[in-house]
């Protein structure tokens, strides 16, 4: 994250290096220098502070580094505005205001950051659901036409925000999980959806390390999740990893970290990602039950499946209507070494039968196409193809080569399909398998696990509507701040799309303006104007469409007016 006003690069004699990389030019500098005698030779530690603002290299752009290892340095506080936008936008502030108020969070955070800069915080979590960012340099624009909860609306520089951050640290954020924690009703079962996704920095972080993106594109990442109450529908915390580490190998780190917060009644649903002996022993092992969903094709699925195949699929008592599924429960032991069965569930869907099917013969055909452009050419091809087609090769086959010279290889000649491999897997369309360690329903576990739903809605927020997929952080203390700043905006959000799906629920119609992202962008069309004495007044009434949205919140065109009123207070005696 770069500030938006440009610094003298430091003078600092013999600690200031240029890079180059692409067409930027970054400022490095050098905090530390050790001799290892035993290597005989000095270590050098350096930080990117910024990059270069000019051809003449006498000014940078400074990032958080900047702030960390030069804290002296003479930044601007407070943006440089000698008047608001005459218009500011309050609708989405007032339902924002509602929830950060009913979950009592000033009062939380203020026992782990200074009560100055409670309000910052809570800005900076509204702005980023609103405006669907988290770039701190785009934060002051968004400042200036919106209500803000700063003591006198105070619109502060992306560099206070970027001192904020720094000054927070990592303790804030483990302090706050603790509290938000310690007030659930840790006698109540309840089950929680746990998932993950990676996220891409560009700051030199401890937790950047090269890994597999959820796109499987090798890069520098970390990983984030977050545990998920299904029940109650609110997030219960998070953790940060190292991008090298996958899901499979976290869970039982999550379990330690449930266990601390004092949950003992909990259940986990988890994907096909999660699935291996050593997770479910030690789920188990500390007291604690899952649903899991397993691979469609592993070998277990398949003979499962094949053993249970037409007894079921038709028939009325399994009929699951709500998912137009159908469902059996049998009891199996998962692994040779278990001493108890588990409960199987097996699902079919003829819905999900033709999409899975015609996904099969696209790829076919796809196939087919292929293969006949390359007949008598001398390739190779990959395993998928080869699990579907028996290809036949001419060993010690002639051809001339670039430079004209006789090559010796193999020439693909032929090939025709494996009828039984695709066959078999034809058969296996429209199946799917959930295992349960607690005893239940076909139904009563595919309803537990489809709560997973809203766990995935929450990562589609947090990446696409909070503009979080990348983290925009130099420092390990401001990437603590920014995520834990995100995680509460999250808990806001999620509280907005479950009061929007439980009036959504209730309507007849189903209208498009009932999401998230549609509520936002309808409720920020309620605005103050500033009129000629300087006053901010309600600019216009609030539409029929915005009081069905703000009805989902239990809040109505008074108290509209009211906070309005409130606002334009605040802003006259700058309090």
């Amino acid at each position: 994250m770069y500030l938006d006003t440009a610094v003298k690069i430091p003078d600092v004699k013999g600690k200031i290096t240029l890079q180059k990389k692409g067409k930027t030019t970054y400022v490095q500098y050098e905090y530390d220098r050790i001799y290892l005698p035993d290597k005989q030779y000095t270590t050098v530690s350096r930080a990117s502070i910024g990059k270069l603002a000019d051809a003449d290299k006498m000014l940078m752009w400074p990032n958080e580094n900047y702030v960390k290892y030069f804290p002296g340095a003479a930044l601007p506080e407070v943006r440089d505005r000698t008047q608001r936008s005459c218009g500011l936008r309050i609708g989405t502030w007032i339902v924002i205001r509602k929830i950060v108020n009913e979950y009592n969070l000033p009062e939380i955070l203020e026992r782990y950051i200074p009560a100055r800069d409670v309000g910052l915080f809570l800005d900076l979590a509204a702005y980023s659901i609103i405006e669907e960012d988290n770039r701190a340099q785009h934060y002051p624009s968004y400042a200036y036409s919106h209500p803000l909860f700063t003591e006198g609306m105070r619109i502060y520089s992306d560099s206070k925000i970027s001192s904020f951050l720094q000054e927070m640290g990592e303790e804030a954020g483990a302090d706050f999980l603790n509290d938000w924690n310690e007030n659930r009703d840790h006698r109540e079962k309840i089950y929680a959806s746990y998932d993950s996704t990676s996220k891409k920095s560009s700051g030199d972080l401890r937790i950047v390390e090269m890994g597999h993106s959820k796109d499987d594109e090798e890069t520098d990442i970390f990983n984030y999740s977050i545990a998920y109450d299904t029940k109650n529908r609110e997030p219960l915390f998070y953790e940060v990893y190292p991008g090298s580490i996958n899901d499979m190998s976290q869970l039982q780190c999550m379990v330690d970290k449930a266990k601390g917060y004092g949950y003992r009644q909990m259940g986990f649903i988890l994907d096909r990602g999660y699935f291996s002996k050593d997770n479910i022993s030690y789920l188990e092992d500390n007291g604690y039950s899952f649903v899991m969903m397993l691979k469609g094709k592993a070998d277990l699925v398949r003979e499962w499946v094949l053993e249970n195949k037409g007894t079921f699929e038709t028939n009325r008592a399994n009929n699951i209507p709500e998912y137009r599924t159908y469902g059996k429960t049998i009891r199996k032991k998962i692994f040779a070494t278990d001493k108890e069965k588990r409960y199987v569930h097996l699902y079919h869907s003829s819905v999900r039968e033709a999409n899975e099917r015609g996904k099969i013969e696209d790829t076919i055909n796809r196939h087919t196409d292929f293969l006949r452009k390359h007949i008598n050419q001398f390739k190779d091809f990959g395993p998928k193809i080869e699990s579907y087609f028996e290809l036949t090769y001419e060993e010690n086959a002639r051809r001339k080569g670039e430079d004209n010279k006789e090559q010796v290889g193999r020439k693909f000649v032929f090939f025709e399909e494996r009828a039984y491999a695709i066959e078999t897997e034809l058969n296996l369309c429209g199946y799917f398998v959930i295992i349960t360690s607690d005893k239940m329903t076909a139904k009563e576990a595919l309803e537990l696990y489809k709560g997973r739903d809203s766990s995935e809605k929450l990562f589609l927020s947090d990446k696409t509507f909070l503009g979080n997929s990348s983290l925009r952080v130099g420092g390990d203390e401001s990437a603590a701040a920014k995520i834990f700043v995100e995680f509460v905006a999250l808990i806001i959000r999620n509280r907005m799309y479950n009061y929007l799906r439980e009036e959504l629920k209730a309507m007849p119609n189903k209208p498009d303006y009932m999401s998230v992202p549609a509520a936002i962008r309808e409720l920020d069309k309620i605005e103050m104007a500033r009129q000629l004495d300087g006053v901010y007044r309600l600019d216009h009434a609030v539409t029929a469409k915005q009081k069905t949205i703000l009805k989902a919140f239990d809040l109505t065109e008074e108290n509209v007016k009211y906070r309005a009123e409130e606002i334009s207070k605040r802003l006259e005696t700058g309090n």
